[in-house]
């Protein structure tokens, strides 16, 4: 299989990251809103262990929407699907120590972490705008976190109405494709 095949193959079955994205950004939405008019600890708590049900939700969703709920076996962006997934948990402990440090660098950490687990995705779907989209996360995970740190909940809402933006952004790039 040419790899130009393999990444298609993924941008039609995952809509181009369509509902990845859906599930991440609305997760996202759900932790700002709760840092926002609860408190940071919910907020925290809501996005660390919601998102660990990312994927299931995704596959889920895809599910309901009728599609296929994941690549075919032994299809060869398995095995780069499976160690992009190990990018964002790993980095948690860097996160942490951020957040132990100074509370209101938690949401830019986790967008810095994030923004990296995106850049395999370049690659895996054969698409640049994962390039803008990781770009837009650690560059204003790094802006806020350096320069705008007095706001807790900012982070949260950037990172939310990035992801879902660009999961509009995905779907329309693998509609188009098709």
């Amino acid at each position: 299989m040419e790899i130009s095949d393999a990444q298609r193959d993924v941008r039609t079955i995952f809509l181009g990251g369509f509902a990845g994205q859906l599930v991440a950004g609305t997760l996202w939405l759900l932790s700002a809103a709760l840092a926002t008019w609860r408190s940071p600890r919910i907020a925290i708590w809501v996005l660390v262990v919601g998102g660990i049900f990312i994927f299931p939700l995704t596959l889920l969703l895809l599910w309901m929407m009728g599609r296929p709920a994941g690549l075919p076996k032994g299809h060869p962006m398995n095995s780069l699907g499976r160690q992009v997934a190990f990018i964002l948990p790993l980095n948690l402990p860097l996160v942490a120590g951020a957040t132990l440090y100074r509370l209101n660098w938690f949401y830019p950490a986790v967008m810095i972490a994030l923004g990296s687990h995106y850049l395999p995705f370049i690659f895996m779907y054969g698409m640049w705008e994962f390039g803008v989209l990781a770009a837009s996360l650690i560059g204003a995970g790094a802006v806020i976190g350096l320069y705008l740190p007095s706001t807790f909940s900012l982070g949260g809402w950037f990172a939310a109405i990035a992801l879902l933006l660009f999961a509009f952004v995905g779907r329309s790039v693998a509609q188009r494709e098709n």
